[in-house]
């Protein structure tokens, strides 16, 4: 159930994951960050890119913050620099984890409109949906992000779910 605790937790959970997947891919040249590796947004680097481009489009539809400069098509190439990705990564997980101290509970209840340029029309969904589809889109992602990492040799941390509060 997507409920209040729910949300707090995963948005403690991308920010922990975010700050681990970005500390080893430090570890690496940009070089190899960029190498298509043949995932579906070809890179360590395009990947990244594409999580922090989306959660930047659900934040402007859930609480109004400005949309990517970019459409999804560019999503990949998002931001060239490593360094400006690393703090507009982190700016956004702040953004995340403030947004999630406000949720209530009536506020998941309801249902959210938007225009969704991948579906061509405009969308509802309930609340909790949405969210539900967001926490996902990122730990998806990380995934290939994750196993990109471990191809490269580089080491990530720990993925488990359960120990978010426990790595803090």
């Amino acid at each position: 159930m997507v409920d209040p605790a729910f949300v707090r937790t995963m948005a403690r959970y991308n920010a922990w994951q975010n700050e681990s997947l970005m500390a080893a891919a430090q570890t690496l040249t940009d070089e190899a960050r960029k190498l298509d590796r043949g995932a579906f947004f070809k890179s360590i680097h395009g990947t990244f890119n594409h999580v922090l481009w989306a959660d930047e489009v659900w934040l402007n539809r859930l609480v109004g913050t400005e949309k990517p400069a970019v459409g999804g098509r560019d999503s990949a190439s998002y931001f060239e620099g490593w360094d400006q990705f690393c703090a507009r990564r982190r700016q956004r997980d702040r953004v995340i984890l403030d947004w999630a101290e406000s949720v209530q509970p009536d506020w998941l209840r309801g249902t959210l409109i938007w225009y969704s340029g991948a579906a061509g029309r405009e969308m509802g969904k309930p609340r909790a949906f949405v969210i539900a589809h967001l926490f996902n889109h990122q730990t998806h992602h990380r995934g290939q992000i994750h196993a990109m990492l471990t191809a490269a040799g580089a080491t990530p941390g720990d993925t488990d779910l359960f120990l978010v509060d426990e790595a803090r």
